[in-house]
């Protein structure tokens, strides 16, 4: 099961879900885009506010495109006993959980004591957690986060601060911090880089990348990713997808450099 977290503090052009990177200000715009009349002004005394009817929307994505924020009418709130007991009725069927987004660690708290309740029931007890991260999250956070998590899939955009920074809209210090914490906690399961063409595919960069993951103790399973047009913003519309020969040049570039590399999940 993928429970995705509603928020994100990186904003990349390159985001394949961008309307899990805003929150829904209750602004109305995306109500009369919905051809089902699943989105209602619920205003109260003045108090503009959006109500999503669960039964009657068709998932059609249409309200989608009309958010200023990327946001989602779709999420829901759930405190942390409701979340759990929807996870323990469909235990039976899974063997994991992975929190996902947006950035799951923006609400570290709330995934810190459901990961607790979850190991310390018997019907839970044996699911494997795993955290999905932009590694933004301060150092000082990561411990409670790590005491019931199996481990943390951990994106890198790129090696060279002002080219991460124009990928992303942030800073990559912290995400390198955040690597090295995991690494040396031994949660560090995965590195993912999306393989942007003309962007973070120079050979400075997976110079840099193979460097910083050859450092680590126990050094990760490094996946590529392509990058795909499907759900990216228009400015990145203008980049090409990532060729299958350029990802084959890639994966040599650091398989011959002594990291273990997958591909799309792929060997």
């Amino acid at each position: 099961m993928v429970v995705f977290f509603q928020g994100c503090n990186m904003n990349c052009p390159s985001c394949h879900n961008p309307q899990t990177i805003g929150h829904c200000n209750h602004c109305l715009e995306c109500v009369p885009h919905c051809p089902n009349g699943a989105l209602q002004d619920a205003s109260v005394n003045g108090k503009r506010r959006l109500a999503h009817n669960a039964g009657q929307c068709q998932r059609c994505e249409s309200c989608l495109p009309h958010c200023r924020r990327d946001g989602s009418p779709y999420a829901r709130r759930y405190d942390v006993e409701t979340l759990f007991n929807t996870i323990r009725e469909h235990a039976m069927l899974l063997d994991g959980i992975t929190f996902s987004g947006g950035e799951a660690t923006l609400q570290h708290r709330f995934i810190t004591a459901l990961q607790s309740r979850l190991k310390s029931d018997a019907e839970t007890a044996y699911l494997n957690l795993l955290i999905d991260s932009n590694g933004l999250l301060d150092s000082p956070h990561w411990p409670p986060l790590l005491a019931s998590s199996d481990g943390v899939m951990l994106d890198i955009k790129a090696m060279g601060a002002e080219r991460h920074k124009a990928l992303t809209g942030r800073d990559n210090s912290k995400v390198l911090a955040s690597a090295q914490l995991l690494a040396e906690a031994g949660k560090l399961v995965e590195v993912r880089f999306l393989v942007i063409e003309g962007q973070n595919d120079m050979a400075d960069e997976l110079d840099g990348l193979a460097a910083f993951l050859s450092g680590l103790p126990n050094p990760p399973v490094l996946k590529l990713n392509g990058f795909r047009h499907h759900g990216v913003r228009p400015s990145a519309q203008a980049w090409p997808q990532t060729s299958e020969a350029c990802m084959e040049r890639v994966a040599a570039h650091f398989t011959g450099l002594g990291l273990k590399v997958l591909i799309n999940s792929a060997p």
